[in-house]
Parts: C-alpha cells; structure tokens; sequence
C-alpha cells in the first residue's frame, strides 16, 4: 500500500477563467441586461482548493494524493489529466450521476474577479465511499467543502485524530460566518489553521485574534490579509510577516498555494520562519504571472530564494 506525506481533501472542479471588459461600480461587476458582450480571452483548467493544493505539495517534492468527487464525464478527464501530469494520485470517486463541479471566474478591467461555482459531485462525498486503507499519510489538508462533503471531512478529522496523523484546514468564508460551533468537529482536531483575517473574525469575536483561534484546538494558526500584515501564532511566539509589493495578474487560488507552500515548509524543514517565506513567496510569485503562463516554483528554487530573500519579519511572544 502506498505512503503519502499529504493527502488533500476538497473540492475537484473545472475552471474556466473569462477575461472581458467588465465594468466595475460600488464592489459590483456591471452587465448590461440584454446584450452579448465581446470576451477577450476564456481558458479551461482543473481547479478546487483539493486540486490546486494536492499539485503544490507534489510540486513541491511531497508523495500527495487527492481524495474528492468527481463525475465521470468529458470534464472530469481535464481533472483526472492534470492530476497525473502533477504526479498526484487520485484517490475519490467518479460519480454516475452527478457532473463534475465548475466554475466560471469573470475577471474585470481592474484584475477584480468575481467567480461563478457549481460544486455537483464534489459536494457529494460520502464517507461510506472511502476506502480507508487507502489513506496512509502523514497529513491531511482539507479547503472547503459543503453539504454530504463537510459531514464526511468532520468524521475524517476524528480518523484522523484516532491514527495520529496531522491535519491541516483552510475553511472559506460560507463556513467561518456559520460561526465556530459549526467547524467545531474539525477544529477540535486541526494541527494547523489557516484561513484570512475576514474569516479569522468571522470565528473570533472578541479578545485577541490569535489566542482566540488558537483556544478553539488548531495547534498553529496562520492568518493572512492580502498584502498587508499577516501573521503566524505557535501558542508561544507570533511570527508577523509583510509580503512583497508586487503587482497581481491572477489571484485565484492565491490561498491555497499559500497554505499548501506552507505545510511542506513545516514538513521538509521544521522551521515556522522559513516555512512562512516558502509561502509568502511561493504564492506571490505565482499571483504575479497571468493564468496561461503560470508555473509554480520548485522546491530548489524557492530554497534559494529564501536564502537571499529579505522578507519583513518580526517574532515576538505573545
């Protein structure tokens, strides 16, 4: 039976990215009602943060596998295609009568995006469909799921738990407004949190951020809030970080490169400092480079990186 380092659980979909002169007023993207609008450019691509984070960690040296739901359909030969060409293993299930999810991100004339999403299948993993005996792995690291899927994530936590194997979640903003009641079943169980600093307060209300999140079970906590500070807490000392100044091109999946670049930091060199600088510039090179010609950093290449890289940060006890 295969080892892994990481097996990722979430969401598998299409993406199909559509780049047009969207106007944009008060937060909102404007369509005129009634007409065709000229688009400039439309790719297609796997997605979902259990895609995107499974093809980090493997590309980033680490034996990864993605369990999720898929349909058995044209598109989820896109997912199944991609999966091997990262090296990752499919480890879910093909449905035969739900599709696979989609979404249709629309990006305006500002690099503003507003994403479009039918999850379908990957809503609808079922527990009693795992083979268990297949998850021999270090780690889990879980992005966001809904419905049947987030029942099934809640009893893979407590398996996790019971077989001493890590857990890593990155939840999204439709689960922290629910509150931590909600997640409590998964949080209880996490070794590491990250999430941005909107949901970080979605889920502590009062008091210190950090202490709070902490005081609801992950062991670490990382939270970020786009180029401004962000911040990474042990229990013992807060690891502030600022990310580079740099100009964004495609800030889908920006969250789970960092998350993803994160936990192999922590695997492969067991240092909180070093393992926010995989993250920070792992995530921002790749938020730099447009959709089509985006290409994550290797491993080698992000090791000599942060060996020459000045990123702003400061440790302090907390």
């Amino acid at each position: 039976m295969k080892n892994y380092d990481v097996i990722t659980v979430g969401s598998g979909l299409v993406d199909a990215f559509v780049r047009a002169q969207f106007e944009e007023k008060n937060n909102m993207l404007l369509f005129p009602v009634g007409t065709k609008i000229q688009v400039d450019n439309i790719t297609f691509s796997s997605g979902g943060g259990g895609i995107n984070t499974a093809m980090c960690f493997s590309d980033l040296g680490l034996k990864a596998g993605f369990l999720g739901k898929i349909g058995s359909k044209a598109n989820s030969t896109i997912i199944l295609r991609e999966l091997q060409k990262h090296n990752v293993d499919f480890l879910g299930i093909k449905s035969k009568d739900k599709h696979t999810g989609y979404s249709i991100i629309l990006e305006s004339k500002k690099k503003n995006r507003t994403i479009l999403t039918f999850k379908a299948a990957s809503d609808n993993l079922k527990f009693s469909e795992i083979n268990l005996g297949n998850l021999h792995t270090k780690w889990f690291y879980f992005t966001s799921m809904g419905s049947e899927s987030f029942e099934t994530q809640k009893k893979i936590a407590v398996f996790a738990r019971k077989k001493g194997i890590k857990l890593a979640y990155n939840p999204s903003s439709y689960h922290t407004k629910r509150g931590a009641e909600y997640l409590k079943a998964i949080l209880q169980n996490t070794s590491v949190l990250t999430l941005n600093k909107e949901e970080a307060k979605m889920l502590v209300k009062s008091g210190n951020l950090f202490k709070g999140l902490r005081a609801l079970g992950p062991e670490i906590v990382c939270v970020t809030d786009g180029e401004n500070e962000g911040a990474v807490y042990d229990g013992t000392f807060l690891y502030k970080f600022i990310p580079p100044k740099i100009q964004v091109r495609e800030a889908t999946g920006a969250g789970d490169i960092f998350g993803s670049s994160f936990i192999t930091g922590l695997i492969k060199l067991e240092d909180m400092e070093s393992a926010i600088k995989i993250a920070v510039i792992n995530s921002a090179t790749a938020i730099s480079r447009e959709h089509n010609t985006k290409r994550l950093l290797s491993w080698n290449e992000l090791e000599r990186i942060i060996r020459h890289n000045k990123l702003k940060m400061k440790k302090e006890e907390l």
